[in-house]
């Protein structure tokens, strides 16, 4: 199979792996991340992973609830980790090659996150999953993504929601919503799109980063997206937003 890029940065959130629960790991869930994963590690793709934390804290919800927001923001990174050692465990037994690094010191359960250590890794083939986010509290996940991404050269930012890209309205309130095809970067600030939050958008904006939204487990999308296919909900500066 023809592939558009070498090596992607995959941003998923902690509530792929709840699967029916309403909280926790679903141990199925995180088997079918796997596969999906696998699928396209199959292909010889290097593949990086930034996992979230929200379907056993968010450090942001907790902060709202009177603890202090850089503590909340720790529990929640601890959080990552825990989906990340999921996720490796279900990546070694689908057998694909992994490494869980974490940017909190945890060496009994994940490597630190060394950026040349990770390159290494994805040179050899293996999957690397980072937890923790940057380590700092104040910024979300998808912060973490975008840094990860760039200071790992990835070629593109895929973030895999339960929607089938970006709307310009929440399509489960508003059945008239229409789909973004394209978005500029630009027009996603301007507007203030609930896409991203605004340092990770900022960032890879600034440093010209494709960001490609779309559903995770409905379909092949992920496969489609690694292939070019305009799939989702195409996010960069060379774009002009258009809707689907």
């Amino acid at each position: 199979m023809q592939t558009r890029y070498k090596r992607i940065m995959i941003k998923v959130t902690g509530e792929s792996l709840l699967g029916q629960r309403e909280y926790g790991i679903d141990p199925q869930a995180a088997r079918e991340l796997a596969q999906k994963i696998k699928s396209v590690a199959d292909l010889g793709i290097q593949v990086a992973i930034v996992i979230g934390g929200g379907n056993i804290f968010r450090g942001l919800s907790g902060s709202k609830n009177g603890i202090d927001r850089a503590t909340a923001d720790y529990m929640g990174m601890l959080a990552t980790v825990m989906n990340g050692m999921a996720l490796e465990d279900a990546l070694i037994k689908v057998g694909v090659p992994v490494r869980l690094q974490s940017a909190l010191t945890m060496t009994s359960v994940a490597e630190p996150f060394l950026r040349k250590r990770a390159i290494h890794h994805l040179e050899k083939g293996r999957v690397v999953i980072l937890s923790a986010g940057t380590g700092n509290p104040y910024v979300t996940t998808d912060t973490g993504a975008s840094l990860h991404a760039l200071e790992l050269h990835c070629e593109v930012l895929m973030k895999a929601t339960k929607v089938d890209g970006v709307y310009n309205a929440d399509p489960q309130t508003h059945p008239e919503a229409k789909r973004y095809k394209t978005l500029n970067y630009r027009d996603i600030l301007h507007d203030r799109l609930q896409v991203m939050d605004a340092a990770a958008l900022s960032m890879s904006m600034d440093n010209n980063l494709t960001t490609q939204v779309f559903q995770l487990f409905e379909g092949d999308y992920l496969l489609r997206a690694v292939k070019g296919e305009p799939v989702g909900t195409i996010m960069s500066n060379d774009v002009t937003t258009q809707f689907a």
